[in-house]
């Protein structure tokens, strides 16, 4: 029978995007694993690959459709036992008519039915449905299939949910977790149209704005903040930093302020791990590695691209991989468990002259550092007064999971690595 191919959930927060791009054309055959579309989710512009062979006999959806719903049957496939040229037509979303004839009602097939992912598999199907790009991921990673809920076509797994498996894992049970908080939460009453008579453009949201907006909402609104602040004096950083970037010159790497902040607040989440955690309704999730989600300001937006377990790793293996992640944000080329998970944020305003600001906690994360910039200020140095570099630093923490002399105790670590910071390279 023809097979469906709907528009995939590419990410846990995406709930429509835009079809970019057709890589294929009605007629074309296609085998598992072959580019039919270019999708712009919340975060990126991804590939959506096949996990079926077959003859595409209709292509639903044009290029360039935004707001399509995950689940939205977007093309038509004929399998082996169809005849591929007598593909059923759709009815067209909005059909033309004539001006002087009143328009007739949708039919109601026309309606896209917007389906939650189907299991990968039941009672009446024992063998688990997967691409065989995503068999062969999950047999190099050890990744039981059987374990996984399929994103595409008829539940199928594919390449997107064994990646997810992979990297995302840290923060899925905090998500899902949250999920029933979530959905009881009411929803915000829509914004009534701005009229005006200022002269002015109407700028559409693309998908990463609506995403920022709808998550910043919802953690401001459901996530009690707590702002701790403290002074940190940067003058010993900033000459490591210098004798360090001489000895690593020859090596093509230049270590910034940010890549050692990074390693100091990692390092703190495991000094200090009641601060390293998630809440998660009845329970928490305590990490016992530092995920660190550092802020990227893209075109579009914001995207926070996760440096994987920063407090084992090297300055200069951070500084590269923040230098390769942050160039491949901003073309919109990270996949999905590069941006999804972390287990505590960082974002660096300092560069632009701000002095000190308080950030918005990521969810499920329990906590987020925000960075002013370094100043000379007078400052008391060995109880004279000098005139010393120095950065207000400010962490925001979910005061459900995180209490206020826990992280109190985070940012006294902090400020100690930073204002002696060998530690940062021991």
């Amino acid at each position: 029978m023809p097979i469906e191919l709907k528009m995939p959930a590419l990410s846990p927060t995406m709930e429509e995007g835009t079809l970019a791009k057709w890589l294929v054309k009605e007629g074309d055959s296609v085998s598992s694993g072959d580019l039919l579309a270019e999708i712009e989710t919340d975060k990126a512009t991804m590939e959506f690959e096949a996990v079926d062979e077959g003859v595409i006999t209709k292509l639903l959806v044009a290029e360039g459709t935004d707001g399509v719903k995950v689940g939205t049957v977007i093309a038509m496939i004929a399998g082996d036992d169809d005849d591929a040229a007598p593909a059923p037509k759709a009815a067209p979303a909005a059909p033309k008519v004539e001006a002087a004839a009143p328009p007739p009602p949708p039919p109601p097939a026309a309606v896209p039915v917007i389906a939650a992912p189907a299991p990968v598999a039941s009672s009446s199907d024992e063998r688990v449905k997967a691409s065989p790009l995503a068999r062969r991921i999950a047999a190099e990673r050890s990744v039981d299939l059987s374990q996984l809920s399929g994103t595409g076509p008829n539940g199928r797994i594919v390449k997107y949910d064994v990646e997810a498996a992979m990297g995302g894992a840290p923060a899925a049970p905090a998500t899902a977790s949250a999920a029933p908080q979530a959905a009881a939460a009411p929803k915000p009453a829509p914004v009534a149209a701005i009229e005006t008579d200022i002269p002015h453009e109407v700028v559409k949201l693309s998908n990463m704005r609506k995403t920022i907006a709808r998550r910043l909402t919802e953690s401001k609104q459901q996530v009690p903040h707590i702002y701790l602040t403290v002074d940190v004096r940067l003058d010993a950083l900033l000459k490591l930093r210098s004798e360090l970037n001489a000895s690593l010159e020859s090596r093509g790497v230049k270590l910034s302020v940010n890549d050692m902040l990074v390693k100091a607040l990692a390092l703190s989440l495991i000094q200090v791990p009641k601060c390293n955690v998630s809440f998660a309704g009845d329970t928490m999730l305590q990490y016992s590695r530092a995920d660190i989600s550092v802020a990227v300001s893209v075109p579009t937006g914001l995207i926070t691209p996760i440096v994987k377990g920063a407090d084992g790793k090297t300055l200069s293996a951070i500084s590269t991989e923040i230098g390769e992640l942050a160039g491949r944000a901003k073309e919109g080329k990270l996949q999905p468990h590069e941006y999804q998970g972390g287990t505590a944020s960082i974002s660096n305003m300092g560069m632009m002259g701000i002095k000190q600001f308080e950030a918005v906690i990521n969810p499920p994360q329990g906590m987020i550092l925000a960075i002013g910039a370094g100043e000379k200020r007078p400052y008391i140095v060995d109880d004279a007064l000098a005139i010393a570099t120095v950065m207000s630093a400010t962490g925001s923490f979910d005061h459900r999971a995180i209490d206020g002399a826990d992280g109190a105790e985070l940012m006294k670590v902090f400020k100690e690595l930073v204002e002696k910071p060998l530690g940062l390279v021991a």
